[in-house]
């Protein structure tokens, strides 16, 4: 992964260079699934966690939970939830605009007094082609876009997953970049497009390590 790959991960379609981190222990809360895939995406928050090097608590001390993940099969089912237009702004409109492109997941991030990520909600909406994706992959999936702020074309063309033998995993590039951007002489927040070369000299010399 070069420069210009790792820039373009966090160059949003404005053309504006946005990075961040979770400034804050990842305290998830996950509804709408059963005991079986609750393990599964627990599983999966505290490996990409591990991976980071970053903590994984069980109660943040502002929100309670910071990481909340919603599995459900109609984006209605969100203006039902007692306070959701207080997490999430301006909920009505974003739900009819999720409706009227059919879109099966949307992620919202909330940002402390630095620019840190210190809330990510996660919204899934279980179509035909989301049930099809096995748990462990879903989960995966979603977590990786969720422990930095990509940007918002991030994984358009390319999955932060492959297949390796007859599991899904995640991709040996990006693993390094997330254990890279969360390297703690590094910054929790940038703006500046410098930052993807300092992330590449990291991500080179992990991959140089793992060789």
């Amino acid at each position: 992964m070069d420069v210009a790959q790792i820039e373009g991960l966090f160059t949003r379609s404005d053309g504006s260079f946005a990075f961040a981190r979770w400034g804050r222990p990842v305290c998830p809360v996950v509804f709408g699934v059963d005991d079986a895939t609750l393990g599964v995406v627990k599983g999966a928050i505290d490996a990409v966690c591990n991976l980071a090097g970053h903590e994984m608590g069980e109660m943040d001390a502002e929100l309670g939970s910071n990481l909340m993940m919603f599995f459900f099969t109609d984006w209605a089912e969100l203006l039902e939830v007692p306070g959701m237009d207080r997490l999430v702004p301006d909920l009505a409109p974003l739900v009819a605009r999720l409706q009227s492109v059919e879109a099966n997941q949307y992620r919202f991030f909330r940002f402390d007094e630095r620019g840190a990520i210190k809330a990510c909600f996660v919204f899934l909406r279980m179509d035909e082609h989301l049930n099809d994706v096995p748990a462990k992959t879903l989960a995966l999936s979603q977590i990786v876009q969720s422990i930095l702020l990509w940007s918002d074309s991030a994984f358009q063309d390319r999955s932060p997953l492959m297949a390796a033998q007859d599991a899904t995993v995640l991709r040996p590039d990006i693993a390094a970049l997330i254990r890279a951007a969360y390297d703690p002489v590094l910054p929790v927040v940038a703006q500046d497009k410098s930052h993807a070369l300092r992330l590449s000299a990291r991500v080179q010399a992990l991959i140089e390590v793992q060789q």
